[in-house]
């Protein structure tokens, strides 16, 4: 009886092990993606450059991963999938190093296009990975791991790099990242089984895959709401700074509670999704934009506007997994190349509002990112009201 126990133990283990790894994964990228937000105030000292000149990291960053995802997946797609997983770290790990080793803001810059290319091709792969690999009829509860990895980040990997970075200096933040993600890529070895890649894909099959209906919309809602988002989101830190009066130290518990909202969110839609698909959808999407437009009245009180910020950090969160699993439903052949496009288009959407904010920081006031943000948000909802929500009744 124990003897056969122990085997459903182990063989439990084995078929979500590689699911783990690979949250690991989602955590060290999205620690990396968003750790110059955490970090912003202190690179822009140490380079005697503004806010906004460092924001362009951010800014940057995002554009290659627009630029790169669908070239650089048309030339990877059918390598098989623990291969090309083991290629993208190698290149990640080496580009932190070179942004720890950085003597200036343009060797910085380039260290983090390596990291944006390795970027670009993670994100098209990983969800539509950990959905195959996943045990039969779990694919929500796969998703819902992966995003979960991406949730850890913001509550201990963002605020855990800025502490390190207060203490240490930036470059320690991202010399310790490398690290971490060498160990991943050395868990990812042992455990991820190898799968077959899809069929190569070639770019006059591009038109056939953009008519797949709904898709249009989905990429269409993302660009919105995630320009929208990171309008307010890229420039959070000086905001809590300079417009709520938070001290460092709360302005870091305060990144921590996005992480938390989206590991309860990730829960959420792990057990509840399947049935309330029209729901979550809305959320996220009004959601990001109501919280946007309270930002700045919330910011009155401490009290309210971390309230507001765990409803934004949850709508958030509903938003990277709900569209995620529409791609993933609507294009089941194709899938990553659908989710480089998608990948691509919610990285000109970070990009943009990167860039947006900072012209509102510069040209008006920190104070109101919060409602351009709104206003981009207002044209998604209509969006997505047009073109998704008939479709999910």
């Amino acid at each position: 009886m124990q003897n056969n126990i122990s085997i459903s133990r182990g063989h439990v283990l084995r078929e979500w092990l590689p699911l783990v790894a690979l949250a690991f994964s989602t955590f060290i990228f999205n620690t990396s993606e968003f750790i110059p937000i955490g970090l912003l105030s202190d690179i822009a000292a140490d380079f005697a450059i503004t806010e906004s000149k460092a924001g362009v990291l951010i800014t940057v960053y995002a554009w290659v991963v627009a630029i790169a995802s669908l070239p650089l997946m048309l030339m990877v797609s059918g390598t098989e999938s623990k291969r090309l997983m083991l290629g993208i770290f190698g290149l990640f790990v080496i580009s932190h190093v070179g942004s720890a080793l950085s003597t200036g803001y343009y060797m910085l810059m380039l260290s983090r296009i390596g990291v944006a290319c390795s970027h670009a091709i993670f994100w098209s792969i990983v969800t539509p990975l950990a959905v195959k690999i996943a045990p039969k009829g779990r694919g929500s509860i796969a998703l819902s791991i992966i995003v979960a990895g991406s949730s850890i980040a913001m509550i201990a990997g963002l605020p855990l790099g800025r502490a390190i970075g207060l203490a240490a200096g930036w470059r320690m933040t991202f010399l310790l990242i490398g690290c971490v993600a060498f160990a991943v890529m050395l868990l990812i070895a042992a455990v991820l089984p190898r799968t077959q890649g899809e069929k190569a894909f070639s770019l006059k099959q591009l038109p056939g895959l953009l008519r797949t209906p709904s898709l249009p919309g989905i990429y269409l809602v993302t660009v919105l709401s995630v320009t929208a988002h990171f309008t307010g989101y890229s420039y959070i830190e000086p905001f809590l700074a300079q417009i709520a009066g938070f001290k460092a130290g709360s302005i870091t518990m305060i990144l921590t509670l996005f992480g938390i909202t989206g590991i309860i969110g990730s829960l959420l839609f792990s057990r509840y999704f399947d049935s309330h698909r029209s729901f979550f959808m809305r959320y996220a999407v009004i959601g990001i934009g109501c919280c946007l437009l309270l930002l700045r009245p919330a910011a009155m009180t401490h009290q309210t506007v971390v309230t507001l910020c765990i409803f934004w950090g949850l709508a958030n969160c509903f938003f990277n997994m709900v569209f995620q699993s529409e791609i993933i439903r609507t294009v089941p052949e194709g899938t990553s190349i659908a989710m480089s496009i998608y990948s691509g288009i919610y990285n000109v959407g970070i990009g943009s509002g990167a860039l947006i904010g900072g012209l509102v920081c510069s040209g008006i006031s920190v104070g109101a990112i919060g409602y351009i943000g709104g206003l981009i948000s207002i044209a998604a909802c209509l969006c997505c009201t047009l073109y998704l929500q008939p479709r999910l009744r």
